[in-house]
């Protein structure tokens, strides 16, 4: 059979009935494709929410505030995930992926941790001091990055998941 010719025609040598007999990709790999490309979109999202809490972090420390330890180390673990996922997606390596899952999970639930604790302290702070704007914008700031990386987190497990079981080679029935 020849090569196609340019304009979409049918190649010569056939009539059209050999469609049954060409390659097709199977269902798998176009869901793998597709999920390695949206967890890509996500990996990109979790480093900017990371990168807003970087941010934040560096806001609190100019104004001569203390860092809180849970916010940076679970900052760190986060960064570290996302580098993770990416070799993972890039290289289709499920244990990579299922390391990524597990550690932005613990980075996001220390993120929660943090922002709990640093808003039961705020509101005991606020009580006995003056009302501060910018204590409280920076607060709001890391709640909206914490609530954000949290549904970002929701839907990376549930891609990342489908991902992994996608990759994976079919079972088969004995």
């Amino acid at each position: 059979m020849q090569q196609r010719n340019p304009g979409n025609r049918r190649p010569t040598g056939t009539d059209g009935s050999d469609f049954s007999y060409r390659m097709v990709v199977d269902n798998r790999y176009t869901k793998v494709a597709k999920g390695k490309s949206t967890l890509s979109k996500i990996l990109v999202i979790q480093a900017v929410v990371l990168l807003v809490g970087v941010l934040d972090m560096l806001l609190t420390y100019v104004n001569k505030e203390s860092l809180e330890t849970l916010f940076v180390v679970s900052s760190s673990i986060t960064a570290i995930s996302v580098i993770v996922g990416e070799i993972g997606r890039k290289r289709s390596r499920a244990n990579f992926l299922r390391l990524y899952i597990a550690a932005s999970s613990i980075g996001v639930l220390g993120s929660v941790a943090s922002v709990i604790q640093s808003s039961t302290q705020l509101k005991a702070s606020k009580s006995l001091l003056f009302y501060n704007w910018e204590t409280e914008k920076v607060a709001l700031l890391r709640i909206a990055c914490v609530f954000i990386g949290l549904c970002v987190q929701i839907f990376s497990i549930s891609t990342t998941t489908s991902l992994i079981r996608n990759m994976s080679p079919p079972k088969r029935a004995s």
